[in-house]
């Protein structure tokens, strides 16, 4: 399936001939015996898939890994322990959450299967000296492929014959352009595979004229070849989440497996329980430190994710993918349709004594010609009519409204031409009626040895005694070089070498802030010039010459209006961008530097060929600073990619081309377009924008780092219950039993998976907080489970719970005689009551400690007390199932409760709003030592 015949690096360098015998073909194609021999050595022309992991082993990965095991495990000792209805709730955890990870991943990778999908079917070859229709697969090194306009191309191969031919290799380089191709050798080797014009390459297509190229590579040994070899052969990692969730797992059983060793050699040693009830109350407390809820929170607040950044034109493929983008450190993004509009736009017209902007982007046609400031139209100035006349006429783009198939202005043709026609319109020209008037006789096509293009046309009334003109366009050094007059302010004059300078400095000038310029220039044709008389026999050499030059158009493809803001946005958020492109590094460098991607004047800008040059070693320390890639083929963009993570980076590449797919599945998050990308880049990628925006990557990377920031905030919300659920146990075990248990092992248990569960997942839904893009990207060294938060849940929070959960329960001792009389325990009422009041007053102090759990430093009042909605419902269960709990008589007897007075709720509901204004008093003072400390480092 590879190229086995002829040099691939050195091929261009041949002349036709030369290069025939070097594939061992002839004009005549190959003969069917050839090709079927040279089949057999090589194979089909196709794209060859990997072995796809089994469903079944992918499947049953969900059930497998660290918490998976931890919840199973916790599963068994709860039926150990002689509590099966808390082990089968565990297990139904474990079960819907396996389910709906495997339900996510099922829709498995098909980027190859879309690469195929860009291959034709059949393909038009010369074998035996005939034309034949074949199967592309059947295609081999040496076949005479026949081409033309619309054609996909099935194989890399080598041009032999081309007419006017131009190609879209988008599908390789990213850049929308078509590409004009030419048959002959290519001498240069500062050109990048792409750039060689005698070579054409599958998935490709040919957009314009028609030609005959001798196959050189087909299959896996193409160009899309290697693409689709890299884009397989990637293997995803572990996202930042999953790892993360991998330590947490194995730190929390750590601590669970701790603190039940210690509760049960306490317990029976220093207490003297029987073994037996010493070894359930440690299970049970194994049971309870164990985040039962964190699966289903870490899914629902991955889903919420989800389902609020597809309202703001972001589609994620896969859950974990979310908090990915909250990690993002760096964006490799490419330039054309991300941070730019990807329609070429004319910006500034220039004559030889005025020079006018555009207003208006895209293609359409709104906006004015200015002149200092001031409208004008073309018919008050005879130059600037026959500059855009001309421009408008020598194109062959044409400009479609919008229409069902779409709701804005596209193109037909080259882009940069099409704009041409767009200015016209804006400065009062209808195109399509000058056509009519003046209709097209013949045409001199552009070629890459000219750098220009022709068209001859008939004029409707003489002009200058000659009803024939001929418009010029191309590059402005060899459209000037041609030109012997010039137009000043209405005039035809001889061009001067100042002139001619002052049209160079003009260009020049243009260039240098990375804008495209065209020259305009005209010539009538009198029949004294000499001038053939069958216009079959024109040609560049006797139509091109004694031109007169009109003046320049200059354009760009626009930076998007929103990119500035969310580049600025990224740079207060820690994020770099990089620039990687398939465009010049003057035109990159500009952009960069529009949006605010480059601050210093002159970034570093490395091309493809210079980047194949430099080591990894020197590569990294390049990317420590501002850098621009330019001319980059796909292979390179993954390596800056693979360096990037190798220096620790977490790596979101954008991209919408087939070129782009190894770097999109290579990097921690892929981002494909979702208007411009190809099925390739979207199958690679992980998430799909549907407005094509770089502004929706930074909004979806506030909702990734929401995400992490609302699993801490469950963490957060259930471990400070783990302190008032430790405190009642280590008073009985340090007071020897003088202390009846406050709670019992069930009491607790009902705190882990009924009351704290449902508004522990609310708080997984939290919207992102104000600020949170005024901070660095997380450290990745740092875990979820910090020191700080750890300190925050139990000595604060749960140290008010304690509080709360404690008094509580002597209240209703100290109602009943007490310290005159003992602590009530066993069967006795009192002590039922008793437990039934810590408990109630854990559940009332948990509603307080939830509302403090939904923002870190801002006053809850400020995003509004009950602006969540799933944390108000899982409020209202946990009140209802404790209500529940304590007056059925069948729940009361399973859990150890008894009826509570309204006095007793009275006090209960005291504590949610004291728990509350006390944080609020801390979060205020913290924000004042914020906005202090902001000030003292202004001040410096």
């Amino acid at each position: 399936m590879e190229n086995t015949s002829g040099d691939k690096e050195i091929i261009y360098k041949l002349p036709v001939d030369k290069a025939y015998e070097a594939l061992k073909t002839t004009p005549r194609g190959l003969t069917q015996a050839q090709a079927q021999e040279r089949q057999k050595e090589q194979g089909k022309n196709l794209i060859s898939s990997q072995k796809k992991k089994s469903a079944v082993l992918t499947f049953l990965g969900n059930f497998t890994h660290l918490m998976a095991i931890l919840l199973w495990v916790a599963g068994a000792v709860a039926f150990f322990a002689g509590m099966p209805q808390l082990g089968v709730a565990v297990w139904l955890v474990n079960v819907i959450n396996g389910v709906f990870s495997f339900w996510q991943e099922s829709r498995a990778d098909k980027a190859t299967e879309a690469l195929k999908n860009m291959l034709p079917s059949y393909v038009r070859v010369i074998r035996d000296g005939e034309e034949q229709k074949i199967l592309a697969e059947d295609l081999v090194t040496g076949d005479i492929m026949l081409l033309e306009e619309g054609d996909k191309i099935s194989a890399d191969a080598r041009l032999v014959e081309c007419n006017d031919l131009q190609v879209d290799q988008s599908t390789l380089t990213g850049e929308s352009n078509p590409v004009r191709k030419l048959k002959d050798a290519v001498l240069k080797d500062d050109l990048t595979r792409a750039e060689t014009p005698n070579l054409i390459f599958a998935g490709t297509n040919v957009s314009e004229g028609n030609g005959k190229a001798v196959v050189m590579g087909i299959g896996m040994g193409t160009e899309f070849g290697k693409i689709a070899d890299l884009t397989q052969n990637m293997e995803k990692e572990e996202s930042p989440l999953q790892k993360e969730l991998n330590r947490l797992t194995k730190q929390i059983s750590i601590i669970a497996i701790l603190f039940g060793i210690l509760f049960f050699l306490a317990s029976y040693f220093f207490v003297n329980e029987p073994f037996a009830a010493s070894f359930v109350f440690a299970l049970g407390m194994i049971v309870a430190f164990i985040p039962e809820g964190l699966l289903p929170t870490v899914t629902l607040s991955l889903a919420m994710a989800v389902q609020r950044m597809s309202k703001r034109n972001a589609l994620v493929k896969k859950l974990s993918s979310v908090e990915t983008l909250g990690s993002t450190s760096v964006i490799c993004t490419d330039k054309t349709g991300t941070l730019t509009q990807n329609e070429m736009t004319v910006s500034h017209l220039w004559l030889a004594e005025k020079e006018f902007d555009v207003t208006g982007v895209g293609y359409e046609p709104k906006g004015d010609i200015l002149e200092g400031g001031k409208k004008v139209t073309a018919k008050g100035n005879q130059d600037l009519n026959l500059l855009l006349t001309g421009a408008a006429l020598c194109s062959n783009a044409r400009l479609l409204p919008p229409n069902e198939e779409s709701a804005r202005y596209t193109v037909l043709g080259d882009p940069t031409e099409a704009c041409l026609g767009v200015v016209a319109q804006k400065a009062g020209i209808d195109v399509h009626k000058q056509l009519e008037l003046t209709p097209r006789l013949r045409e001199l096509p552009f070629e890459s040895r000219r750098k220009r293009m022709t068209t001859i046309h008939q004029l409707q009334k003489a002009m200058e005694g000659t009803e024939r003109i001929a418009y010029v366009k191309g590059a402005p050094k060899e459209v000037m070089k041609l030109s012997e007059f010039i137009r000043v302010n209405g005039q035809v004059q001889p061009m001067t070498e100042e002139m001619r300078q002052k049209i160079m400095e003009a260009n020049d000038g243009y260039a240098y802030e990375g804008l495209r310029v065209l020259a305009v220039a005209y010539r009538l044709l009198h029949k004294e010039d000499n001038i053939p008389k069958a216009m079959s026999a024109y040609t560049p050499e006797t139509i091109e010459q004694n031109l007169v030059f009109v003046g320049l158009v200059v354009m760009a493809d626009p930076p998007r209006p929103e990119v500035a803001a969310a580049v600025e946005e990224c740079h207060r958020a820690g994020i770099r961008i990089i620039m990687i492109t398939g465009d010049y590094g003057l035109t990159a460098e500009s952009i960069a530097k529009r949006i605010g991607i480059v601050k210093s004047p002159n970034p570093r800008v490395v091309s493809g060929l210079e980047l194949e040059e430099l080591s990894d070693d020197r590569l990294r320390e390049y990317l420590k600073d501002e850098i621009i890639f330019a001319r980059v083929a796909p292979e390179q963009k993954l390596r800056v990619v693979s360096n990037l993570q190798a220096m620790g980076e977490i790596v979101a590449v954008t991209g919408d081309g087939v070129n782009d797919s190894p770097a999109l599945k290579k990097a921690d998050i892929g981002v494909a377009m979702g208007i411009a990308g190809t099925d390739v880049a979207k199958e690679a990628a992980d998430m799909i924008l549907t407005d094509d925006n770089f502004a929706s990557i930074v909004h979806a990377i506030e909702e990734g780092r929401a995400v992490y920031s609302n699993i801490r905030k469950f963490l957060l919300y259930i471990l400070n219950s783990n302190m008032p659920e430790a405190v009642p146990s280590a008073m009985f075990l340090f007071s020897r039993g003088a202390i009846p248990l406050p709670l019992t092992v069930m009491q607790i248990l009902t705190i882990d998976l009924g009351t704290d569960m449902l508004p522990a997942l609310g708080l997984g839904t939290e919207r992102p907080e104000e600020g949170i893009m005024d901070q660095p990207p997380r450290n990745q060294k740092e875990s979820l489970l910090t020191k700080k938060l750890v300190v925050k849940a139990f000595l604060w929070y749960g140290l008010l719970a304690s509080i709360a959960s404690t008094f509580s329960y002597f209240f209703v001792n100290l109602q009943n005689g007490w310290p005159a009389v003992p602590l009530a325990g066993g069967v006795d009422p009192v002590y039922i009551k008793a437990t039934t009041m810590a408990l109630t007053g854990i559940v009332f102090s948990q509603i307080g400690g939830v509302f403090n759990c939904r923002t870190e430093k801002q006053s809850v009042f400020h995003v509004g007390l009950f602006s969540n909605k799933q944390v108000n419902f899982g409020i209202i269960f946990e009140i209802v199932l404790i209500v529940a709990l304590t007056y059925l008589p069948p729940l009361q007897s399973v859990f150890h409760t008894a009826s509570l007075s309204l006095q007793d709720f009275l006090i209960l509901c005291a504590w949610p709003p004291l728990i509350v204004v006390i944080e609020e008093v801390r979060k205020a003072f913290l924000r004042k030592k914020t906005v202090r400390r902001y000030e003292k480092r202004t001040e410096r």
